[in-house]
């Protein structure tokens, strides 16, 4: 089945990517390293995570294959159910993972309104300014209620430069290989095209034991448990916009943990969704969608998926 796979535009579109990204890493490196400036984010947002969608096109162009089967058509009627479950889900499973974290390591748990007094108190040492008289609790309600309610839609553009490459166009292209073995190319891909950004400290920092392989090789577990939640959302919706909401509500979210931790826990374990013992309950949502039968096919009908994406109808059907 893998003689289906168009390997050669796989590879352009993947040296596209990685080329395009881990120049940016390298410019970053140079510059400064992985710190928290707004530099570096200008740097990840308009760089490094636009590098998938840059492949797209560029190997569209480059192989002259034409402008069909983008995914970019909302499809909200028929897929509406999983925009709904990308906005919602990554919540659930970011709390859910924190729980059986700080379960295992009560050590590291914190009140959300002690933690955030002292993010408080040390940004006010660091500025030498006086502590803000605001209700610790307040801050920690507005940021869950802006990574639940508005991060889906402020990450869009950038995160549209990170789907519109991976779900929208190299996860297609590995589809005859079967869904299941697409998705664990696709979470290798997706993890390894991480890896400069995990040596220079991203999600786990850089004084954990192993560093960086182990925080490498977490990557490409993470990212293909989160790949495959994401490119079972594009399937079934039709469209790339479930997965760009999702990992949107994910990277707003993804940052909550802090609220709710003391001292210097193995980030490489939690409490974040980033963590193995953080992301297990994402794990588990995959291992169900492997083992559900037809779970990784297309739900749109073979007419409905043919005029929203004719590549992939007219590619099944030559083989």
């Amino acid at each position: 089945m893998d003689n289906n796979v168009d390997w050669k535009r796989v590879g352009i579109f993947s040296a596209f990517a990685f080329g395009i990204a881990w120049l940016v890493a390298l410019v970053l490196y140079l510059t400064g390293g992985y710190t928290a400036t707004s530099y570096t984010l200008v740097m990840l947002g308009a760089g490094y995570m636009s590098a998938p969608a840059l492949a797209h096109i560029l190997t569209r162009f480059v192989t002259r294959e034409g402008w069909q089967g983008l995914y970019l058509r909302p499809n909200f009627k028929q897929g509406k159910l999983y925009w709904l479950i990308c906005w919602v889900a990554p919540a659930l499973f970011t709390f859910a993972g924190m729980v059986v974290f700080f379960v295992l390591f009560p050590q590291y748990y914190d009140s959300p309104i002690s933690a955030v007094q002292k993010l408080m108190e040390g940004n006010a040492q660091l500025a030498g300014q006086p502590v803000s008289d605001l209700d610790p609790m307040l801050i920690v309600i507005g940021q869950t209620l802006t990574a639940l309610l508005a991060a889906p839609i402020i990450n869009a553009i950038p995160i549209l430069g990170e789907e519109f490459g991976w779900r929208a166009y190299l996860q297609p292209k590995l589809m005859p290989l079967g869904g299941r073995k697409a998705m664990v190319v696709m979470g290798i891909i997706w993890g390894l095209w991480h890896a400069p950004l995990i040596a220079m400290g991203h999600n786990y920092g850089t004084d954990y034991p192993g560093a960086p392989w182990l925080g490498i090789l977490a990557t490409i577990w993470i990212m293909f448990i989160l790949g495959t939640f994401l490119g079972w959302a594009t399937l079934r919706g039709g469209s790339v916009w479930p997965a760009v909401i999702g990992h949107g509500a994910f990277n707003g979210i993804a940052g909550i943990y802090v609220f709710f931790t003391q001292g210097n826990p193995n980030l490489l374990l939690g409490p974040s969704a980033a963590g193995i013992i953080g992301s297990w309950a994402l794990a588990l949502v995959t291992l169900i969608i492997f083992l559900k039968r037809d779970a990784l096919g297309p739900q749109l009908s073979a007419r409905s998926l043919q005029k929203e994406n004719p590549e992939i109808i007219s590619h099944e059907t030559l083989h």
